[in-house]
């Protein structure tokens, strides 16, 4: 009857023998195998014992001056070396992660903010930390935010920066009124939000940072949006908007879009916050911050 308790039970006691195993695998040589894991060779005979005791078979005989492992032997030595690899990939990964040199930062931000402030900021950081690696992660405002919360990613940019968090501010980006052309507003200077109580609007879902700044702007002008049209990107906003879908508050635009921008009176702006949670930062992520943070102060 095979005994169950000799295949279960023995892991925790096996897991500091597999270094023996490995270097008898590789010369077959007591001797040299103790001085190669640093355990006097008497312990490295008990050990090789007891493991043969917890198999119910030998894992090494002797062949003259020398051991030979046996069939169960080679088995576990095998297994012993693949095991021994995935941890010392993992001392080595642990290592890189505390290196401010070699870590990784895992940033997540607006879809908007990556055509030029994550580029810029990452370019800028990569020049001093040439071998500092990035995992980027594009998402709306919430769910980076729950990402944060959850660990998934180290840093977040996001407009506006949540309350009672762990943050900086960037930057501020003006907001305008996005109209088709030949709107009936399209030739004024300027347009206050109230203006727009009878507009059909094209947004973004809830959960995205400029959903909620038109929610509010609309709220504090004494209406609620009327919704024809929710979408999770800007540029398709402006392309509803130029094809007389609907109007739109959103950032200016870096290129031509076929819709007309105007200012809002009084002027609204958006904060664009780089957040994080909680005190300990790895030494990358923390670098990466104070990079950006310090991008801040040389720009005031």
């Amino acid at each position: 009857m095979q005994n169950w308790s000799v295949i279960h039970a023995p892991v925790d006691d096996l897991a500091p023998k597999l270094a023996v195993l490995r270097a008898l695998a590789r010369d077959e040589h007591v001797t040299r195998a103790a001085e190669e894991v640093g355990v006097p060779q008497p312990t490295v005979s008990r050990w090789l014992a007891a493991i043969g005791e917890q198999l119910g078979a030998p894992v090494v005989v002797r062949s003259g001056r020398r051991v030979r492992l046996t069939r169960a032997g080679r088995l576990l030595a095998d297994s012993a070396d693949r095991a021994l690899a995935v941890l010392e990939a993992g001392h080595r990964a642990a290592a890189e992660e505390v290196d401010p040199e070699r870590g990784q930062v895992a940033l997540g931000f607006l879809h908007l903010l990556g055509r030029a402030l994550v580029p810029e900021l990452v370019r800028g950081f990569r020049a001093s930390h040439p071998h500092v690696r990035f995992r980027l992660v594009q998402d709306s405002r919430q769910v980076l935010l729950d990402h944060l919360a959850d660990g998934v990613v180290d840093l977040a940019l996001v407009a506006p920066p949540p309350p009672d968090s762990e943050h900086a501010v960037l930057g501020e980006q003006e907001l305008v009124l996005v109209l088709p052309p030949g709107h009936p507003l399209a030739d004024r200077d300027a347009v206050r939000v109230a203006d727009l109580a009878d507009e059909d609007f094209v947004g973004l879902e809830h959960g995205y940072g400029l959903r909620q700044i038109t929610d509010e702007l609309c709220a504090a002008a004494g209406f609620a949006p009327r919704l024809a049209f929710e979408g999770q990107e800007v540029e398709t906003l402006r392309g509803l908007v130029a094809a007389g879908l609907g109007v739109a508050l959103l950032p200016r635009a870096e290129h031509g879009s076929g819709a007309v921008e105007l200012p809002l009176r009084p002027r609204a702006h958006r904060r664009i916050a780089l957040v994080w949670a909680g005190e300990y930062l790895p030494p990358a992520v923390r670098a990466f911050r104070d990079h950006a943070l310090a991008g801040v102060e040389e720009r005031r």
